[in-house]
């Protein structure tokens, strides 16, 4: 299978939304520096094409951390690898350092299939994939993920959103019925820096993370938790006692949680 597929559709760069003035303090204010650099020193470092992707982001980009910083990837490796995931969905690819990261974590036979709207951030990240040992495990799809996301077939183990900050409702529409009865998503930026912190920003990204934090909060079919990692991680899964009410769920080749 190639490892990319495009749409032919004009495109707008997904960017880094620009994020107001929170009204308390910012995370990393919130987080002490001492806190954060403790963690750092006791949390498995990049390395290989992993690191070299993740020091051209530094170097290279604009906004560096649109990319999986390393707490986030590490915990995406370690999800993958306890819950034994096999196909993985990522919607905002950027550079490609969450990409490699789940990549690298996953069985023989496993798949990521990556999103990204903007072609300039896809050709980049196609670039540190086609360097790395991993190219054969990901796919990446260039477009806008509310129209190339519906074909996909599923289900997925795990699905990590990290896009357009405002069409996180949309996404999470579509990513909950293809989520496979143990899956997993997990989404980034939940306080996007503080704003989201009451009393909350008024622009209209912080509304889309309020607007989802809020529906999966009330989603019958998910239970959740926001992780105080990074910028803010929540994390949705079918309920245990859904998963079980039917022991063939976790052998179906395909299906999904009920929206």
């Amino acid at each position: 299978m190639s490892p990319v597929t495009s749409t032919v559709r004009p495109q707008i760069s997904r960017g880094w939304q620009e994020r107001p003035g929170p009204s308390l303090p910012t995370m990393n204010e919130l987080i002490s520096e001492a806190a954060e650099e403790f963690a750092a020193a006791h949390t498995t470092p990049f390395d290989g094409a992993l690191a070299a992707a993740s020091n051209w982001t530094r170097a290279n980009t604009s906004w560096p951390g649109m990319m999986a910083g390393l707490p986030e990837a590490r915990l995406l490796e370690a999800l993958i690898v306890i819950s034994g995931a096999r196909s993985v969905l990522e919607l905002g690819t950027f550079t490609g350092v969450g990409t490699l990261a789940m990549a690298a974590a996953l069985p023989e036979g496993g798949r990521v299939v990556t999103l990204e709207l903007d072609p300039d951030n896809a050709a980049v990240a196609l670039r540190h994939i086609a360097a790395s040992p991993l190219a054969d495990r990901i796919e990446l799809i260039q477009g806008d993920a509310r129209e190339t996301l519906p074909p996909l077939p599923g289900p997925f183990d795990l699905v990590w959103i990290d896009a357009w900050k405002t069409d996180y409702p949309r996404y999470l529409d579509l990513v909950v019925p293809k989520l496979a009865p143990r899956g997993i998503i997990i989404a980034d930026n939940m306080f996007r820096d503080g704003a989201t912190l009451p009393p909350a920003a008024d622009d209209e990204a912080t509304r889309g993370i309020l607007d989802f934090a809020r529906r999966v909060q009330e989603h019958e079919g998910l239970h959740n938790v926001l992780l105080t990692v990074g910028d803010g991680l929540l994390l949705a899964w079918p309920p245990v006692t859904t998963a079980l009410q039917d022991p063939q769920a976790s052998t179906r080749p395909s299906g999904g949680v009920s929206p």
